[in-house]
């Protein structure tokens, strides 16, 4: 079995993991078998929307036949909020402080009946992990998607867990509360013990909140056991005699990795999908591996009537309203707020897979800096790393920010991962390894160019030309390790003074998060020195 459930007595085990785990085994604790029997509990859950569009082919995926969509909207917060997450290890994080408050919460829970849900992250032999989650009643739709959004187990996912590679790793354990409420803790506390596999979800109604926590553990143990974790999108281009090409997309929520995840290209190719949002990669032989089956997915990104919205299993924070049928239906569009949320199925993917053997060709870094064209190839495997250390975007919707912080600032998300709990150095160093390996790097700006927006049909269409092999790149200006492919319209001119400064800027600015890096959390995410020099060296080319 690929985690350990069951510890020997002479195994140690922590506080926090102690805390957690015991309380799965209260007196008011009851134990659900299946999707199935979460479904009949959250369709009856107070204030669930209980809608007229049919799941397609339920019973494949562990529901009752006859399901219908069930659409649960929270209130004020409707996206992640990071200023509540606390990892144990970093500076400045009082464990024992943390402890307390969780063993507390435990504690206040102890009239309230609790659903003790489990379900597996990785989906092949080769990675499995076993995931349990303890949430209060009246939060069934939570546990729920959860239970859909990573495997929920079956005969056969059972028998592959039990012939997985073992792996000197404890269960993961998660308790939630999300009726907690603390006033040290305004937003919620996310208190994760990465090095334990176990964490503490409080006052949080979000599901976001409890897939990317439960992920923050998964991508830990990934990180310990050989894979590069992945915040991402994959997928393979089949192509004509027997060739085929893979691509790595890496982006926040907003940058478009699922959308070129999921792109049909007009059929023009036969398509092949791992997943849009977390996989990883073995740093022996180059293989993926998909962490979860389903996909979480914008529901702004595909209108009412959209054939994709067949596939929707659990709506969040989203509309409803009658169609002319009378019947209850979703209103996709972020007109209630932003951000409508959407667990949709495996079988949105009808060419998906589990595992790809291949190496992937290519890593894409999905930035919106404005003064990047709309591609760049980036050659040299410490500047391809450094780029994707420094990667920069905006904030979307998907993020509940902090009071004070501008949503429209320029920021800096590593690998375009918030959810690391490593030190960022690793991830650098597992990068740079790929790229030694010969991968191909490239920027895709997915916002704007200087105020000129980069939209979907540019993006694909440069993509269909790399894999095709017609893309033609040419030296960026007196880059020695940038090339670009010209696109009318889109044209960098170092010519004007103003475009000269920004990027120049822009530039400075990954110099200065890296600079950061070697006292933010007391060097935590420190990188190598390379990295800042691989920067320095573009700057000096300007």
């Amino acid at each position: 079995m690929a985690t350990i459930e069951y510890f020997k007595s002479k195994d140690i085990l922590t506080r926090v993991r102690t805390t957690v785990e015991t309380a799965f085994y209260g007196n008011n604790v009851v134990k659900i078998s299946s999707p199935a029997e979460m479904y009949n509990l959250a369709k009856n859950s107070p204030g669930t929307i209980v809608t007229d569009m049919p799941i397609y082919r339920p019973e494949e995926l562990g529901l009752p036949q006859g399901a219908t969509v069930l659409l649960f909207n929270d209130g004020e917060v409707t996206g992640r909020f990071a200023a509540a997450r606390r990892i144990a290890g970093e500076p400045g994080v009082d464990v024992n402080n943390l402890a307390g408050k969780v063993r507390e919460a435990v504690y206040n829970t102890r009239y309230r009946k609790l659903y003790h849900c489990q379900a597996y992250a990785g989906l092949h032999e080769d990675f499995m992990v076993k995931l349990h989650l303890l949430i209060p009643e009246n939060h069934e739709n939570i546990a729920l998607s959860w239970m859909l959004n990573f495997q929920y187990i079956n005969d056969f996912y059972y028998k592959m867990y039990q012939n997985s590679r073992q792996l000197n790793e404890g269960d993961v354990y998660i308790f939630s509360d999300p009726d907690w409420r603390h006033p040290e803790h305004p937003g919620g506390l996310a208190f994760f013990d990465p090095e334990n596999n176990v964490a503490a979800i409080l006052g949080m109604r979000y599901f976001g909140e409890h897939k990317k926590g439960t992920l923050t553990l998964v991508w830990g143990i990934a990180n310990r056991n050989g894979y590069a974790s992945c915040h991402g999108g994959m997928k393979r281009y089949n192509l004509d005699n027997g060739r085929s090409y893979v691509v790595s997309v890496f982006g926040l929520s907003g940058s478009g990795k699922s959308t070129i995840t999921h792109a049909k290209h007009d059929n023009k190719y036969d398509v092949t999908v791992l997943h849009d949002d977390a996989f990883i990669i073995n740093t022996e032989d180059g293989s993926s591996i998909a962490l979860e089956p389903a996909y979480f997915d914008k529901t702004q990104d595909y209108p009412m009537g959209s054939e994709d919205n067949k596939y929707i299993l659990t709506a969040q924070n989203t509309g409803a309203t009658l169609d002319e049928n009378g019947k209850v239906v979703l209103v996709t569009e972020d007109i209630r707020n932003g951000n409508g949320r959407a667990v949709k199925s495996k079988l949105w993917s009808p060419n998906r897979v589990d595992k790809f053997e291949e190496k992937t060709d290519a890593v894409f870094w999905l930035m919106k800096d404005p003064t990047l064209p709309p591609v760049v190839k980036v050659k040299g495997a410490a500047l391809g790393s450094a780029m994707g250390a420094t990667l920069a975007t905006k904030r979307t919707t998907a993020e509940r920010l902090a009071e004070g912080v501008d949503p429209n600032a320029l920021v800096v998300e590593p690998y375009a991962n918030p959810f690391r709990t490593y030190p960022l150095s690793e991830d650098y160093k597992k990068f740079k390894a790929l790229f030694e390996e010969g991968i191909d790097c490239y920027i895709l700006n997915t916002g704007a160019f200087m105020g000129k927006d980069i939209g979907p049909k540019i993006t694909l269409g440069i993509i269909e030309a790399i894999v095709e092999g017609t893309a033609e790149f040419k030296q960026w200006a007196n880059f020695s390790d940038l090339e670009i492919m010209e696109i009318e319209g889109y044209v960098p001119d170092f010519n004007d003074s103003e475009y000269k400064n920004q990027f120049e800027a822009r530039m400075k600015d990954r110099v200065e998060f890296i600079k950061s890096r070697e006292t933010a959390k007391g060097g935590f995410d420190k990188l190598p020195a390379e990295a800042l020099e691989a920067i320095e060296k573009v700057i000096s080319e300007i």
